[in-house]
């Protein structure tokens, strides 16, 4: 017996303000979700992926960006025809929605328990001892490993794999019929994601949910989809089942992003064997939760222990792991951001962890950092030229010269020169990222890190900042510490990895060496947890 669809969307048309880049920012668009099915929404940024999602969820900031055009239909039903109220009634009760980040979409001054409760105390006539009893079954249910602990905890005591499974929970609590999940795994280290993507399928076997997931990753996709649908611009430009578009993509576009996305086999990295060593950690370590104001009866955690390492002039060494693995801490303390507890940082035969304030501003001139996220790093009150210029001015360089040396580096980051009299947010993320790459270069350092520094892009522009940091390490010979928990992005950047556990080196060597025999069984997990790991995406001719 075939069954009705969930979700039918039909000739959807959302129109954007005057003054906004397109007319629309969806055209014409059609989709279905059927009962256990899993429609995989799949797009750059800017393409209308999260919009649709919102239309549905009738969340669009209305009247500035509106439906103008078709039908959204929730079993049957039309929703545009539904008042506030009656909308209220059924998200959360026959349609809900994953968030890509739980940490903006969960209140912290309020528990846990509270917040997913919250749900219960507006849709179910349950007693409050009914409602904790439900509660607590869902979070057992999302695999949350101490439900009683966590139902009383507050979001930033807990992971951030572990908050994705909260919204989860919150989303699933009155197990609706469709289920709308917006990026829901793209900031999470390998072995999280695959927890996540294992339980959203497994929930969806359980329940018969519909399932409209929303992503820009095809490892995620190959691992999940039932159905795609690919959207470019706001334009619906294939859809079909996920092994015909998987394999045999038919639009150009579609073939584009697959053709974008970094294969797991590591190309031949240079031996740098020979070349002079740039950087020396020795013995870093540290310590949080050691007491102090905030913390309460935390048990102290060691986030590093006794590592180090050599970074090669001209290397790209990276550094893989887990969330909570202490990637992050190495490269603030590397950077002397963060102060470690014992060990030292040589550059250049001199310690950056002892210098003083007049000795570190001068070491900081070898060793700049690029961030995870650019918009959080650049002040969005100054021009984009004078961010550039701000190193080199503090350390002396005239105004005039140092502006002259900024527009150099926008076109050395393959930015126009117009870029350099606008503002951050005038940007698009992987412009934003070249900007931050610019103004690590202007200081003309002999290290950069770079701390998940295409994390939060989508595929394409993910390959074209990746070919752009090779490209400037390479003509620039500069030396890369490149933290990341993709290990896509690390087997084509990187010519040596550093594999961490628990604040520890569990293993080190030639990237190649590591993805084709790992020694280590926490590295064989890494590598096992891969999204997508036995798709192989086609080898695709630019002949649509």
């Amino acid at each position: 017996m075939i069954k009705a669809p969930i979700l039918q969307v039909q000739g959807l048309r959302i129109s954007l303000p005057a003054g906004a880049d397109r007319a629309h920012a969806l055209e014409s668009l059609d989709l279905t979700v059927n009962p256990g099915e899993i429609v995989c929404l799949v797009g750059e940024s800017g393409s209308g992926k999260s919009l649709a999602a919102n239309a549905v969820m009738r969340l669009l900031p209305e009247p500035h960006v509106h439906v103008s055009a078709g039908r959204i239909l929730l079993d049957g039903e039309d929703l545009a025809g539904k008042s506030p109220a009656e909308m209220r009634a059924i998200r959360g009760n026959r349609v809900a929605m994953i968030f890509q980040e739980p940490m903006t979409a969960l209140n912290p001054q309020k528990t846990i328990g509270w917040q997913i409760d919250e749900v219960l105390r507006l849709h179910t006539p349950l007693s409050r001892k009914g409602r904790r009893a439900k509660v607590l079954e869902i979070l057992s249910e999302v695999q949350i490993p101490d439900p009683e602990s966590t139902y009383d905890g507050y979001p930033h005591q807990i992971s951030g794999g572990q908050r994705q499974r909260v919204m989860i929970a919150m989303a699933l609590v009155l197990r609706p019929r469709l289920l709308i999940a917006d990026e829901p795994t793209t900031a999470l280290d390998v072995t999280t994601q695959k927890q996540i993507l294992h339980l959203i399928r497994e929930l969806q076997r359980q329940h018969d949910t519909g399932i409209l997931f929303i992503t820009h990753d095809f490892g995620v996709v190959a691992e999940i989809a039932d159905r795609i649908a690919v959207l470019r611009l706001g334009e619906l430009v294939e859809s079909g089942p996920a092994r015909q578009i998987l394999h045999a993509p038919r639009h150009e576009y579609t073939r584009s992003l697959i053709a974008a996305v970094p294969a797991l086999t590591p190309p031949l990295h240079k031996d740098l064997a020979d070349a002079p060593t740039v950087l020396q950690a020795r013995g870093l370590s540290k310590m949080f939760g050691r007491g102090g104001l905030f913390s309460g009866r935390r048990k102290p955690v060691a986030a590093v222990r006794g590592l180090g390492f050599d970074l090669r002039q001209g290397e790209t060494l990276g550094i893989v792991g887990e969330s909570g693995s202490g990637k992050t801490t190495v490269a603030r303390m590397v950077t002397r951001l963060l102060g470690p507890d014992a060990g030292e940082v040589m550059i250049e035969g001199h310690d950056l962890t002892r210098a003083d304030r007049a000795q570190l501003r001068q070491m900081r001139r070898q060793i700049q950092m690029i961030f995870q996220d650019p918009m959080a790093s650049l002040n969005p009150r100054k021009r984009v030229i004078d961010l550039i210029a701000q190193g080199p001015i503090v350390h002396g360089m005239p105004v005039a010269e140092a502006h002259e040396r900024a527009r150099e580096l926008l076109s050395l980051v393959e930015l126009s020169p117009s870029a350099a009299e606008r503002y951050p947010h005038e940007f698009s993320g992987g412009q934003r990222q070249r900007i931050g790459i610019a103004r690590a270069i202007a200081m003309e350092p002999r290290v950069i890190v770079a701390d998940e520094p295409v994390s939060a892009l989508d595929v394409s522009v993910q390959a074209q900042v990746l070919r752009l940091l090779a490209d400037l390490r390479d003509r620039l010979n500069l030396s890369l510490l490149f933290v990341t928990h993709d290990l896509r992005v690390a087997a084509q950047l990187c010519d040596r990895l550093i594999v961490m556990q628990k604040g520890e080196i569990v293993e080190t060597g030639p990237t190649a060496r590591i993805f084709a025999s790992p020694s280590h069984s926490y590295t064989q997990a890494l590598l096992a947890s891969i999204p997508g790991r036995d798709w192989q995406p086609p080898t695709l001719t630019n002949a649509a």
